[in-house]
């Protein structure tokens, strides 16, 4: 626990001192009910707290994950919050979250993404460009060893590393139609390989 929590712990809890103290002094004459109501604000305290601490497990159970039926040779990807579908992908070893993109015709990697798989961008020369919404970018022209989705894996894929600014990376055409079938329904991408 660092300092910093230290203290943040150390302030609610002398905050909370005083409220008790605060309490007992103005309702003297009602001690039992008191003590309940204190014990309902300590078990609220402590779950607040708990929801804080867990809040990264919590997001994920919450959250909808992608689906790789293995046996089956198909992926469900569920539609997030924003309207988008995302998937993760094990690329060099690496995992590296996509935003699917039927739109792009590529695989485009953000600069962090390439550093991660291995790939350094201040090597790399930037002479292809790609229009997105925003305008023009230019890129730089990458192959991917490995490329793994459950058990389906691809070698020697060809991607991009974007110059400019990105989000997160983007899983284009040259990826997706590896897949036999792509199909939107119900809120739910699914992906099927032989």
């Amino acid at each position: 626990m660092s300092e910093i929590e230290i203290g943040r712990l150390g302030y609610l809890g002398l905050l909370l001192t005083a409220l008790v103290l605060w309490m007992f002094v103005q309702h003297r004459g009602r001690l039992v009910q008191k003590l309940q109501q204190l014990a309902a604000w300590g078990l609220i305290f402590l779950a607040v707290l708990a929801a804080i601490g867990l809040w990264d497990d919590i997001r994920h159970t919450v959250t909808p994950q992608q689906s790789v039926f293995a046996d089956q040779g198909r992926v469900e990807l569920p539609r997030a919050p924003d309207g988008h579908y995302y998937l993760t992908l094990q690329i060099n070893g690496t995992p590296v979250d996509f935003v699917v993109d039927t739109g792009a015709s590529g695989m485009v990697l953000t600069r962090e993404d390439a550093r991660r798989i291995g790939i350094d961008p201040a090597e790399l020369a930037f002479h292809s460009s790609a229009r997105t919404a925003n305008g023009a970018v230019q890129t730089a022209p990458v192959r991917l060893d490995t490329v793994t989705l459950g058990r389906f894996e691809d070698r020697n894929l060809p991607a991009y590393v974007n110059g400019g600014e990105m989000d997160k990376s983007l899983l284009g055409m040259t990826y997706l139609q590896r897949f036999d079938r792509l199909e939107i329904s119900g809120g739910r991408m699914v992906l099927e390989r032989g």
